[in-house]
């Protein structure tokens, strides 16, 4: 799985109150949520983020609730992929639970910059700063993981996995 986007830069310790703020958890929607993602820490994001665009971040992204609202405004507001220094555990698996990509490597979080371009690789785990041309090495995903991302998340996964078609 192949993804590009543009980058949306971030640094250390963000939090799931300043990626979506509290007085908006009253939906799960993806895309309500969508609107207001990041609007306390950039007023722009939300209505400026374009379909394949990456977030960047530094190190502990993620951190403070375990609420799943975080990765699903991001999801929702059309971003592809996050790269960090490293993330808060509870984000790391809730952003996997929903089908949401996100690495790890520090090199890579701290060389792109906002604007730049970024080609990620989810099989082989590499990150291409396409303004540098350089290339990162993130810890590839194993291939049960690759599963849930491609399938949008660990509910559709199992659904397919133990041949449940919802109707209606």
């Amino acid at each position: 799985m192949k993804l590009e986007g543009k980058v949306w830069k971030y640094g250390d310790n963000i939090d799931t109150d300043v990626i979506i703020p509290a007085r908006y958890l009253v939906t799960t929607d993806p895309k309500t949520l969508a609107q207001h993602c990041m609007e306390d820490i950039d007023q722009g994001f939300a209505q400026s983020v374009q379909p394949g665009d990456i977030i960047v971040g530094g190190s502990n992204f993620g951190c403070g609730s375990s609420r799943e609202h975080a990765p699903i405004s991001i999801k929702g507001a059309g971003v592809s992929c996050i790269v960090a220094e490293s993330f808060a555990r509870i984000f790391f698996r809730n952003a996997i639970n929903i089908g949401l990509p996100i690495l790890e490597s520090v090199e890579a979080a701290r060389a792109a910059q906002k604007g730049d371009t970024l080609s990620i690789d989810l099989v082989a785990g590499t990150i291409t700063n396409q303004r540098t041309g350089q290339t990162y090495q993130a810890n590839p995903y194993p291939p049960f993981v690759l599963a849930i991302i491609n399938a949008g998340g660990l509910v559709p996964y199992t659904r397919n996995v133990l041949g449940i078609k919802i109707t209606g």
